[in-house]
């Protein structure tokens, strides 16, 4: 019991990691119809960004900064290239997102090398934030910070830790989510940000300058996953080939989610990270649980090497399976509603 809830809290985390990202590409699409290839390179631009702002300015400010400088990237490159090309359709404008994620990736390895930087978790968030021990006798309790150390060695008795750092990632991950939500639905800014994507026309008419409000939404949403980075790539690895890493899930939860769906990508990032987290534990394969159930499994059958495989082993590839599930029975995906 211990062991699934400290999973499903880990689950949690990385699934809004997810969600930070894809917010950002799903608010590009919404606003202009665009799917930016180099969405992940912003993410690594953030993680390069904090890791040398953290050194000269400490780790707090860098949270800040970064994706600021990464949003003002964001926001001039849509000025000053992806406008251009705009009005030419969707294929140049693929190609020319495509081209820039080639074109960061070979800055970033000029600048910084091929091998990871040593961006780290700061000391005040290392260490765990709970220990969820399971305790003879007495069930599961819940015990802040390490727990003591007598108690969790004690016979009969298991501690699982909670990292402080995981939750540092989703309560920055809410915080971004309520902000955003409040943005869109409670101030004039989100009003005009809506009236320019569904009647860019009308409220052009009515005074508002909708490009602007197009390259603050692409900053926007650039600064987004410069945020993403800055809290991933320290729990994680920064190195160059981290935006292909992450540059496929992307749009897998986007697409699962529904394309141009807030609301879908939430869904759809919670389930993906909790469908990962859970599946690299399970060491569970057919043809054991055929062999479990009393059933003989021949060995030498040609599709026994497929029946060996576990669900562990699988983890990487089932987002891609629910992509594929998803496209086959529900196109739009879970809550999407664009029909371009």
């Amino acid at each position: 019991m211990e062991t699934f809830v400290v999973f499903f809290l880990s689950g949690l985390s990385y699934g809004l990691l997810l969600f930070m990202l894809s917010a950002g590409l799903t608010l590009i699409f919404s606003m202009m119809g665009v799917l930016n290839f180099a969405h992940a390179s912003f993410y690594m631009i953030g993680a390069y960004a904090a890791y040398v702002l953290a050194d000269k300015v400490g780790f707090w400010a860098a949270l800040v900064l970064a994706p600021l400088l990464v949003g003002a990237l964001g926001a001039a490159f849509e000025r000053f290239s992806l406008r251009k090309v705009h009005q030419y359709g969707h294929v140049p404008e693929l190609l020319i997102t495509f081209g820039l994620s080639y074109l960061v990736l070979e800055v970033v390895r000029l600048m910084f090398g091929p091998a990871n930087v040593d961006y780290r978790v700061p000391e005040a968030l290392q260490g765990p934030m709970f220990t969820v021990a399971k305790l003879q006798g007495e069930g599961v309790s819940l015990l802040w910070g390490a727990g003591s150390p007598e108690l969790c060695n004690a016979a009969g008795n298991n501690c699982t830790q909670f990292p402080m750092y995981r939750g540092f990632m989703a309560g920055v991950a809410l915080a971004m989510l309520t902000s955003l939500w409040l943005l869109l639905t409670r101030t004039r800014v989100g009003l005009i940000i809506q009236a320019a994507l569904t009647h860019p026309d009308m409220a052009q008419a009515l005074g508002h300058n909708v490009p602007r409000v197009m390259m603050g939404v692409f900053g926007g949403g650039c600064a987004l996953a410069g945020l993403a980075g800055v809290i991933g790539g320290n729990a994680f690895v920064t190195e160059p080939n981290m935006a292909a890493s992450v540059g496929a899930i992307i749009f897998v939860v986007v697409v699962v989610g529904g394309m141009g769906s807030l609301a879908g990508a939430f869904i759809a990032s919670v389930l993906i990270g909790l469908i990962q987290t859970f599946a690299v534990t399970i060491d569970v394969s057919v043809a054991s649980v055929m062999q479990n159930m009393g059933h003989q499994v021949n060995f030498d059958h040609w599709s026994y090497p497929f029946l060996r495989i576990t669900v562990s082993q699988m983890a990487p590839i089932l987002p891609y399976l629910l992509l594929v599930l998803t496209l086959i029975f529900r196109p739009k995906g879970l809550l999407g509603t664009r029909e371009e």
